[in-house]
C-alpha cells in the first residue's frame, strides 16, 4: 500500500509519485542514454557477490535523509519463513557475504537466530547498525553477540560535532552513538588486528555530493580519536538518493532540479561500470528481489520477483532496472553501500 512520506500528507505521498518525479523528461537526460553512451546499456551482473537483506522498517530513529522512510512506527518485518528461503539460497549458491538492513535490523525478533544461522553456512554478516540501538536496555548485550559471531559493523555517523549529527539523526544522537562506539572498541572493533571490522558511513547533511572519501576518513580518524578516543577500520561516503524523505526534502525547498542537475553533470562512466547493483541482490522485507536497495524503496523489482523462486542464471542474465535516480550512485566518485566505487 502506498504510504505518505514522513505520514505527514506531503504532496509527495506515493511511490508512484516519487516514480512520476523520477521519469525521464525533457529537463534530465534519461539515465539509460548515458549509460548508452559508454557502451553500458543495458547494464547486468557479473555475479552475486552481496545478498542484501532488509529485516525490516522498524527503527528506533527518523533520520532526515532516509531513503527507507524507516521510524518507530513502521511495522513491515521479515518473517522466519522469509528468512528461511534466503538461507535456502545461500546452501546452494556460493554467495561468500550477507549484508543487513532495515530500519534497525536488530529490532527484527528473529535477528539473533538468523545471523546464527548465516554464519552456520560459513558466510560473513554485515549489520548496518545505528549505533542507538546498542544502548537501548533491551540490546544491552547486543555487542557482545556481534562480536562472539565476527559480525562486521557498518555504523551511521554523519559527522563527528554533534550538532551536525543530531539536526540529521535526531536530538541526542550523537552522544549514544559515541557511548556504543566505545562498547565496539572494547570489545576490539575498529582495533587493528583484532579481525572485528567496524567502518563508519557519512552522508552529507545538505543537496550537495560528498566529499572525496579519503580526505574525510582521515578527518573523522584524527577527530574522533583525539576528541573521544575512538578508532575504527574505514570511513564510506554515500550520496544522499532522491528518494523518500531526501526527495521530500528536495521538493520542499525547492532544489530538486538543482540536485539532478548536479548529478547528472557528475556522471562517471568509470563508477557506472562498478555499480554495486552488478554484483549484488536486494531482499525485501517481504521477499521480493530488487537489484539494489534503492529500487526497492521505489518497487521496482526484477526477475524473478520473489526470493522463493530464486534462478542465478536468470538474475546474471536479466537487464537491471535503472532510472533517473541511478545518477546518485554514478555521480562523481559514486557511491555504494561500500562507499566511494571510482578513484
Amino acid at each position: 500500500m502506498p504510504r505518505s512520506l514522513l505520514g505527514q500528507g506531503h504532496p509527495l505521498a506515493t511511490v508512484d509519485e516519487q516514480l512520476r518525479i523520477l521519469r525521464p523528461s525533457g529537463t534530465f537526460r534519461p539515465f539509460h542514454e548515458s549509460l548508452a553512451s559508454h557502451g553500458l546499456h543495458p547494464l547486468t551482473r557479473t555475479g552475486i557477490d552481496v545478498l542484501q537483506i532488509n529485516l525490516g522498517k522498524m527503527c528506533n530513529q527518523t533520520c532526515k535523509h532516509c531513503h527507507v522512510d524507516a521510524g518507530p512506527d513502521r511495522t513491515e518485518i521479515m518473517t522466519r519463513e522469509t528468512m528461511t528461503h534466503c538461507l535456502r539460497v545461500l546452501e546452494a549458491t556460493g554467495i561468500p557475504r550477507v549484508d543487513l538492513t532495515g530500519g534497525a535490523p536488530e529490532l527484527n525478533p528473529h535477528f539473533s537466530w538468523f545471523v546464527e544461522q548465516i554464519r552456520h553456512l560459513g558466510r560473513h554478516v554485515i549489520d548496518r547498525c545505528n549505533l542507538t540501538i546498542l544502548t537501548v536496555p533491551r540490546f544491552k548485550t547486543l555487542p557482545e553477540f556481534l562480536a562472539q559471531h565476527r559480525v562486521e559493523t557498518v555504523a551511521s555517523l554523519p559527522s563527528y560535532l554533534p550538532r551536525s549529527t543530531d539536526s540529521q539523526r535526531g536530538s541526542g544522537v550523537f552522544d549514544d552513538s559515541i557511548a556504543a562506539l566505545r562498547r565496539l572498541n572494547g570489545l576490539g572493533y575498529g582495533v587493528p588486528d583484532s579481525g572485528l571490522l567496524l567502518h563508519l558511513v557519512y552522508n552529507p547533511t545538505g543537496a550537495f555530493l560528498p566529499p572525496k572519501q579519503a580526505s574525510i576518513e582521515t578527518d573523522f580518524h584524527r577527530e574522533l580519536n583525539n576528541r573521544y578516543g575512538i578508532v575504527f577500520n574505514h570511513l564510506y561516503v554515500i550520496t544522499n538518493m532522491p528518494i523518500n524523505r531526501f526527495l521530500e526534502f528536495l521538493m520542499r525547498t525547492n532544489q530538486y532540479d538543482a540536485y539532478m542537475n548536479r548529478l547528472i553533470s557528475s556522471y562517471n562512466p568509470t563508477a557506472a561500470e562498478g555499480v554495486m547493483c552488478r554484483s549484488l541482490l536486494s531482499v525485501s522485507w517481504d521477499g521480493t528481489l530488487y537489484d539494489c536497495d534503492f529500487n526497492q524503496q521505489l518497487d521496482l523489482p526484477t526477475r524473478p520477483r520473489h526470493i522463493a523462486d530464486f534462478d542465478l542464471d536468470l538474475l546474471t542474465t536479466e537487464p537491471i532496472v535503472t532510472g533517473l535516480h541511478c545518477y546518485g550512485c554514478t555521480a562523481g566518485s559514486g557511491s555504494s553501500c561500500g562507499g566511494q566505487v571510482a578513484p
